[in-house]
């Protein structure tokens, strides 16, 4: 059996040679894995019942290693990964969380038409801001706020004054925090087949994920991205490939400056023309005198969030999203940085927002009510690992994972006349409040690592051991 070995240069050249049809069709396969990891069917391989628990021991010196063993039923796979996090020494098991049987029996076995009847009544009831009004109109604080220029740092063009000031606000975000490792795939009989450096994999797995509701958004004229390593890259990255057509502005918000300036910088760049298309940039720190009428500005113009930071504290205050204006236009916000329940790059209170369902008599015009769920890729590792979830105090039948909502999508498309339940979830979907919590899953990588093994050994990338 030949073992493919592909380091992190080459793996990135690999992903960066990617076109639009390849991703979608890596993405499409990683939803049919999802989807089966979701259904509580063991004919499936991918199902969470052939899922081994994923381990963590953090070393002395405070760095964090994740052990996460994953089975498709054909292959199998470990990633091992290290994260340099201050945390306790010690061993932990990430064990699902102890859920009563009739949620389990709910939450496993239901049909794709039963699983988000929750969301499909919250959603049916949803009042719709008009979401065709133009950037400047939708936020009234636009005209107060002042613009930034296409391709700038905290006001400064990025090609020209950026190398003066470099390092000017070293440490939080001023480091690169990617997980280093790797990820190991065997094949139906154990033999190796594929040695992957999972510094490059995991932000594009993370990424792909994410794309998936993205893909289905109405809107999406303007991202706010917060961080500037990897995560953040691919996040842009792919978001672009996929729908730059219609992105027309992207806030990029880091807390160092020297680390916002860089990923503009190699946005900007050549190479990246061809991707980057017309599409506005703004970068800014936390340090920027100006930075909260900037942040206010671009949260409440925002179509799309992605949070790709390890933060232990909210990245934004919560009544940007669940007060007055906030309210007025629904976002899709992507959380998938934090990863232990310390952590939390979104205000809980924004979560509580979220499944609260009980009905007020106030009315609120053109607001967006709440669909009553948090999206997240596992709903055991969520309920255990993910700060926000835990912090907010998310309940197991409030949490619906990514795979039973591409279950329903589907199960939607073959329909001749659309229902109201299904047309609800639809509006939901495309226009409402969505929630993505991720924290990771190794069948992610084992799905993704497999494909990108195949096409490297298409493209003669990477390095092969022929009787390994």
């Amino acid at each position: 059996m030949p073992l493919t070995i592909l380091s992190q240069a080459q793996l990135r050249a690999l992903l960066l040679s990617l076109t639009k049809d390849e991703i979608v069709s890596l993405q499409e396969n990683l939803a049919r894995s999802l989807q089966d990891y979701s259904t509580g069917n063991q004919e499936n391989g991918c199902s969470s019942a052939y899922q081994p628990q994923r381990t963590a021991i953090t070393r002395r010196n405070g760095c964090t290693t994740l052990f996460m063993p994953a089975s498709t039923g054909l292959t199998l796979g470990m990633k091992m990964i290290s994260l340099q996090d201050g945390g306790t020494a010690g061993c932990a098991v990430a064990a699902g969380v102890d859920l009563p049987e009739v949620d389990k029996a709910l939450l496993r076995s239901r049909g794709p038409r039963s699983s988000m009847a929750s969301v499909s009544s919250e959603a049916s009831e949803m009042s719709m801001s008009s979401q065709e009004e133009g950037e400047a109109g939708s936020s009234t604080t636009s005209s107060s706020t002042p613009s930034l220029p296409s391709g700038c740092v905290n006001k400064l063009p990025v090609n020209t004054g950026i190398s003066g000031t470099m390092g000017a606000w070293p440490g939080a975000g001023s480091r690169d925090t990617s997980p280093q490792g790797s990820v190991t795939l065997l094949d139906g009989e154990s033999l190796p087949f594929g040695l992957i450096n999972a510094h490059e994999l995991t932000p594009f797995r993370t990424a792909l994920t994410s794309m998936m509701v993205f893909n289905k958004r109405k809107r999406v004229r303007t991202i706010v991205v917060f961080g500037a390593g990897k995560q953040a890259y691919w996040h842009i990255r792919l978001a672009l490939v996929l729908r730059s057509a219609e992105i027309k502005r992207v806030f990029i918000i880091n807390r160092s400056f020297e680390r916002a300036a860089q990923l503009l910088r190699d946005i900007y760049a050549p190479e990246n023309s061809s991707w980057r298309g017309d599409v506005k940039f703004s970068a800014v720190s936390n340090d920027f005198g100006e930075y909260t009428r900037v942040i206010h500005d671009a949260i409440h113009k925002a179509d799309a969030i992605f949070c790709c930071t390890p933060s232990i504290e909210p990245l934004f205050p919560a009544r940007l999203i669940t007060a007055g204006e906030g309210r007025r236009k629904g976002r899709l916000i992507s959380a998938i940085g934090s990863y232990k329940p310390h952590m939390t790059e979104l205000d809980p209170d924004i979560l509580r927002e979220e499944i609260n369902i009980s009905h007020s008599h106030r009315h609120f015009h053109k607001h967006v009510k709440r669909s009553g769920v948090v999206v997240v890729d596992s709903l055991d590792a969520a309920l255990k690992e993910a700060g926000e979830i835990i912090q907010a105090e998310v309940q197991p039948n409030q949490v619906v994972e990514l795979g039973e909502l591409l279950m329903v999508r589907h199960a939607g498309r073959d329909l001749t006349q659309e229902d109201s339940d299904s047309k609800s979830l639809r509006e939901w979907v495309e226009r409402g409040n969505v929630i993505y919590k991720s924290v990771g899953l190794g069948l992610m990588d084992l799905v993704t690592g497999g494909d990108l093994v195949q096409l490297a050994r298409l493209r003669k990338i990477g390095t092969t051991v022929e009787d390994f």
